[in-house]
């Protein structure tokens, strides 16, 4: 059996789930999220935890047993705490900002970067270099923060760019460096 899959969800307190034909919906503090249900798998609640079972043991719904496990707990996580990521904007003149509901980015080119913020999406920047991505759900999260690191990919030889907090880019050694 899936080491993923069988895993309970624990259920926050002020967190709701229906079932409606083959779409699971889940609400809470921070809003609502609904996804469809993989065909051949099953989600029942016992007490105050969810549990995700599969029809068979064949091949396909083994394989999306995990996957929609992980799923429904990513979306009662967001719609309780919610998602985040963290990103680092590296160089000289590089900065963010925001405006109204448009985040714009001077990124080293002859022209800023405008990014209209996704609905369901928050972007907040502090010291012109630190930008948060927050939202309920975790796929538009990472969508939004790997479309905005997109725009300048941080080089290899200089470092400079967009990157995920925490992210570690080898420097290379360049013409002089070689020997």
């Amino acid at each position: 059996m899936s080491r993923i899959g069988k895993q309970p969800i624990q259920l926050p307190r002020g967190v709701r789930w229906a079932l409606d034909g083959g779409n699971i919906s889940v609400e809470g503090p921070k809003g609502s999220l609904r996804r469809s249900l993989v065909q051949g798998v099953s989600i029942r609640q016992e007490g105050d935890v969810l549990l995700v079972e599969r029809d068979d043991d064949s091949q396909r719904f083994r394989t999306n047993h995990g996957l929609m496990r992980a799923l429904v707990a990513n979306m009662v996580r967001g719609v309780s705490t919610g998602f985040e990521r963290k990103l680092e904007i590296v160089g000289v003149g590089y900065k963010a900002e925001i405006k109204g509901k448009t985040a714009v980015l001077n990124l080293g080119y002859s022209h800023q970067v405008e990014y209209p913020f996704p609905e369901g999406i928050t972007i907040s920047v502090e010291k012109n270099t630190k930008v948060l991505v927050s939202g309920i759900d975790r796929e538009r999260v990472g969508q939004v923060a790997a479309e905005l690191r997109g725009f300048r990919s941080p080089d290899s030889y200089k470092g400079k760019g967009v990157r995920i907090e925490g992210e570690r880019i080898r420097i290379k050694a360049g013409k002089s460096g070689q020997k």
